[in-house]
């Protein structure tokens, strides 16, 4: 059986605790791990929102993602992964108002990448917001990248030339090979990260069966819908740009807040 074929995407189950902690001191070494509370709260709370990627020839963990429903309505534009997960416990889990699958976490187990495990993670993702009717997805993508290139680039610069295929990233990149566009990029998001130094693009997937239904709806930053007319202004003046090229361009590990606690980046891989 080839690599790609021997995994499977499920939903995350108790049993599955252990290996998600394995997987999380692999992927983040020296950082706190996922504790089995938080991974019970998340299942108790938003359990289809969970999941795991395992190998079947080994009955292994190999990735994981986890998230939640919110409001975006809710937090301001530039609120960080705790803001956006309640501190990583997903109480502020929202079904009734929210039409925003939150992507909290994304992680592929080093020595892994590359097989499509990430693929298939974000694929499960996109199939739960449409099996839920939401509108889209968004997360915090870790700027992997940008401390290299920091003393010449600001970050907004820099995730510009990602967009514009002038500079490669190895989690947003991936992410918008995935059908992903940038929104914007917002400073303090993951605290104490010495790759990002902070820094996150805010990214987007639009659910095409919803978005279909409000064809003017073409700037909606919130969960409450607002045509081109009745825009005011939510999205900070660069996110235009960024968001100019519109195209997704093509995998990588994700976490979503900082590396002293976890689910503090999105990383991805293919």
């Amino acid at each position: 059986m080839s690599a790609r074929r021997r995994i499977e995407v499920r939903n995350t189950t108790p049993t599955d605790f252990a290996g998600i902690i394995a997987l999380t001191e692999a992927t983040y070494p020296g950082s706190p791990p996922w504790h089995r509370t938080q991974l019970d709260a998340h299942l108790q709370t938003f359990p289809e929102g969970q999941l795991v990627a395992i190998d079947r020839e080994t009955d292994s963990i190999v990735g994981m993602a986890a998230s939640l429903i919110i409001s975006w309505d809710d937090y301001a534009f530039h609120a960080s992964w705790r803001d956006f997960t309640a501190s990583g416990a997903f109480s502020n889990h929202d079904p009734a108002k929210g039409r925003t699958l939150y992507g909290a976490e994304v992680m592929v187990m080093p020595g892994r990448r590359g097989l499509g495990i990430g693929k298939a993670l974000y694929k499960a993702r996109r199939e739960l917001a449409e099996q839920l009717g939401l509108l889209r997805i968004r997360a915090g993508a870790r700027l992997r990248g940008y401390h290299r290139v920091a003393n010449r680039l600001s970050a907004e610069e820099y995730v510009n030339r990602i967009v514009t295929s002038r500079l490669s990233d190895p989690t947003l990149s991936f992410q918008l090979r995935q059908g992903f566009r940038v929104l914007g990029v917002v400073p303090n998001y993951l605290s104490h990260d010495p790759e990002s130094l902070g820094w996150a693009a805010v990214i987007e997937w639009l659910n095409p069966n919803v978005a279909s239904e409000h064809p003017r709806v073409v700037h909606d930053y919130g969960d409450t819908p607002v045509t081109n007319a009745d825009q005011r202004g939510t999205m900070p003046a660069h996110d235009i740009a960024l968001g100019a090229s519109g195209t997704p361009n093509d995998d990588t590990t994700t976490r979503a807040s900082a590396p002293t606690a976890p689910g503090t980046t999105e990383n991805s891989d293919a």
